[in-house]
C-alpha cells in the first residue's frame, strides 16, 4: 500500500516512515527538503498520486498565534485538495489532547482549525490527538522558567514517548477510517509539576520547580484536566524512567 507520510523527515514522521516501511508498505517520505512543500503546493500531487492514506505530521516553523494558523489552514487545505484530487481513501493527522479546551493557547486554536478543515472535507479521516511529547520537557521547563524557579501548573500530564507515538501513528494509517478521533496517552498520569521536577533532576538542573496554580501553558490556563484524556484512550509503554534512560543513550 502506498502511504505519504507529509513531514515525514521530523521527529515522529521518520520514526513513522521507518516502521510503516519495515511492514512492507510503499512508503513517501514528503517534506519540504524532499521536494515536497504543503505551505506553496510544490510536488504535492505528484507525492500523492497512487497513495491510499496520507498522514499528515507537518508542523508550523513558527508558534506565533497568527504564523500557526495560518500554517495549519493553508497547509490542510492544500493537503485535502490534493488528496481529493487523488483520490486518496484515509486522511491521518496528529493532533493534541485537549485542543478544543484551551482557547487562549494559539497553537491549540490553530489545531483546532485543522480539525476542522478534516471534518468538513468528505474524506474519510482519523483524527488522533496525542497528549504532550516527552522530548518537549525541557522546552516546557523553558517557558515556565522565571530565574532560579520553574513555575509549572499543578494541572494533570500525561506525557508520551515520541516512539509509542510513531507506533500509534503507524497503526492507525494502516487501519480503517474511524472518522473520528482515537486519543493516546503515556502510561503514567502526575501533575505537570511533578514530571517537570523529575526532568529537571534527572538532566542534572539545579533548578527548583515550584507548583504555581497560576502558570500558564504557552499561554494557556490549566485546569486540573486541560491536558489530559477525559475518556477512553490508548496508553503507549514508555514511562519516563524509561524514556529518560534511552534519552541517555
Amino acid at each position: 500500500m502506498k502511504i505519504v507520510v507529509i513531514g515525514g523527515t521530523g521527529l515522529i514522521g521518520s520514526k513513522t516512515v521507518a516502521i510503516l516501511r519495515q511492514a512492507g508498505h510503499d512508503v513517501v517520505a514528503a517534506s519540504p527538503n524532499t521536494g515536497v512543500n504543503s505551505i506553496t503546493g510544490e510536488g504535492l500531487h505528484e507525492a500523492l498520486a497512487g497513495a491510499a492514506v496520507v498522514v499528515d505530521l507537518a508542523n508550523a516553523p513558527s508558534w506565533e498565534d497568527q504564523a500557526v494558523l495560518d500554517f495549519f489552514q493553508t497547509s490542510g487545505r492544500n493537503i485535502l485538495a490534493a488528496e481529493a484530487a487523488a483520490g486518496v481513501r484515509h486522511h491521518v493527522a496528529l493532533s493534541i489532547v485537549g485542543t478544543d479546551r484551551m482557547p487562549d493557547n494559539g497553537y491549540f486554536r490553530a489545531k483546532v482549525a485543522q480539525e476542522k478543515l478534516i471534518v468538513a472535507s468528505g474524506i474519510p479521516y482519523t483524527i488522533l490527538r496525542a497528549t504532550q511529547f516527552m522530548e518537549f520537557l525541557g522546552g516546557i521547563a523553558a517557558a515556565g522558567a522565571d530565574g532560579k524557579v520553574v513555575k509549572m501548573s499543578p494541572g494533570q500530564f500525561q506525557p508520551i514517548a515520541s516512539d509509542d507515538v510513531a507506533a500509534f501513528v503507524a497503526d492507525v494509517a494502516v487501519a480503517p477510517p474511524k472518522n473520528g478521533i482515537v486519543e493516546i496517552a503515556g502510561p503514567q498520569r502526575a501533575p505537570l509539576s511533578e514530571f517537570v521536577a523529575r526532568y529537571l533532576k534527572a538532566v542534572d538542573d539545579p533548578r527548583e520547580v515550584v507548583s504555581d496554580a497560576e502558570a500558564r501553558y504557552f499561554g494557556g490556563h490549566v485546569e486540573e484536566r486541560s491536558l489530559v484524556p477525559l475518556g477512553e484512550a490508548r496508553l503507549g509503554r514508555i514511562g519516563l524512567d524509561e524514556w529518560l534512560r534511552r534519552a541517555k543513550h
